[in-house]
């Protein structure tokens, strides 16, 4: 009989035990906007040079190589599209791209403000992982302009941004890109 209370007692507390709540690296979480870039004049692939993209009311960069440990890392250098996050608790986001950042020559930095407006959405990963947001830029009348340049809903050109388009609304993931930049 004690032994049987001892094996019940032992069996009840390994099913008491529950699964470590880690969250896999490997689980999607909350996408960045994915922007790719294009030559205004063959619309081909066009690689940035020294592109540094700053949030609104920050002073650093987006980090776009965390291998460096110098303000390199603040560069997106060489690459045709970048990734960079929006805003989780705002409906729009801000930021300030310079290219060709750090130039001596200072006729060849150019300096363009994008504002993203979007909706936000909460969705459930799973207990480990919490919460995810997706966003969707805006594209109903009545509603800011999804992308904003310098400022003003007009905008169509910027000092170095040729044209913008918009080719998928939903931001669920960072697996397809969502703007087009031509410059």
């Amino acid at each position: 009989m004690k032994k049987i209370i001892a094996l019940l007692l032992i069996t009840f507390g390994f099913l008491g035990c529950e699964k470590d709540d880690i969250c896999d690296a490997a689980t999607v979480t909350t996408p960045k906007l994915v922007i790719h870039f294009y030559d205004s004049t063959t619309n081909l692939s066009k690689n940035v040079v020294n592109l540094k993209v700053i949030a609104d009311g920050m002073s650093e960069g987006v980090v776009f190589n965390s291998s460096l440990t110098t303000d390199e890392k603040y560069l997106a250098n060489g690459v045709s599209s970048i990734k960079i996050p929006l805003k989780t608790t705002a409906d729009a986001t801000k930021y300030t791209l310079i290219y060709n950042f750090g130039s001596s020559n200072a006729s060849t930095v150019f300096t363009d403000i994008l504002t993203f407006n979007y909706t936000r959405k909460n969705e459930y990963i799973s207990r480990a992982c919490g919460y995810k947001t997706i966003f969707d830029l805006n594209n109903s009348a009545g509603l800011s302009k999804a992308v904003i340049l310098n400022n003003l809903e007009t905008n169509t050109t910027g000092n170095w941004i040729d044209g913008i388009t918009i080719k998928k609304y939903n931001i669920t993931s960072e697996n397809e890109t969502h703007i087009d930049i031509y410059f």
